[in-house]
């Protein structure tokens, strides 16, 4: 079993912004699979579950906002015995221009407050990080940046990564990311 983890912040008033990019995958991939996200209280999260031919995957938006999103995330995944070894998280980075995707196991947070919240409540930090460039402002205040709405050629980017990204989603599922990696790299950057 995996957990598939998108990082964003509860409620219509951030649903457009580019720190939820991680909700926003969930919520595309949810709905060309036919599946439907439920409250979890207990674990103060969303959840549905997605049975692919790579095994059950849980796809979770935690609903503590981004900050606190490992206390949402531990208990889950203590629950369902998943170790970070198969938990994928999918958020935003602001070191990666728009229109780029990065995907990494293991590291730091990076300085990013929801991964910050998971190095703090799981037992290691070794799952899987797919990273989705939002670029960083050329001046003022990053909050204000990530916070605020993508332009839409960034809203173009997006619905291109994420296609290329659900194409390739087996794969990562798998635990063929260095292949996944490759080929979203190439479709992304063709010659």
């Amino acid at each position: 079993m995996k957990l598939l983890v998108g990082l964003g912040n509860p409620g219509s008033k951030y649903r457009e912004t580019r720190h939820n990019i991680g909700f926003r995958f969930l919520d595309q991939l949810a709905e060309s699979e036919g599946l439907r996200f439920s409250a979890t209280p207990r674990f103060r999260a969303q959840s549905a579950t997605w049975q692919s031919s790579e095994g059950k995957t849980i796809l979770v938006k935690p609903q503590t906002f981004m900050n606190d999103s490992g206390s949402s995330i531990n208990p889950l995944a203590r629950y369902y015995n998943v170790e970070a070894k198969d938990i994928i998280v999918i958020y935003d980075d602001l070191d990666l221009p728009s229109g780029k995707l990065r995907i990494k196991i293991g590291g730091g947070h990076g300085g990013h407050n929801g991964l910050r919240s998971l190095h703090q409540h799981l037992d290691n930090s070794d799952y899987t990080r797919i990273k989705i460039g939002i670029g960083r402002p050329s001046n003022g205040d990053i909050t204000a940046w990530v916070l605020g709405r993508a332009t839409e050629d960034d809203r173009a980017d997006e619905a291109r990564i994420f296609h290329v990204l659900q194409e390739e989603f087996s794969r990562i599922l798998a635990g063929k990311t260095d292949t996944a990696a490759n080929k979203i790299h190439n479709k992304l950057n063709p010659s």
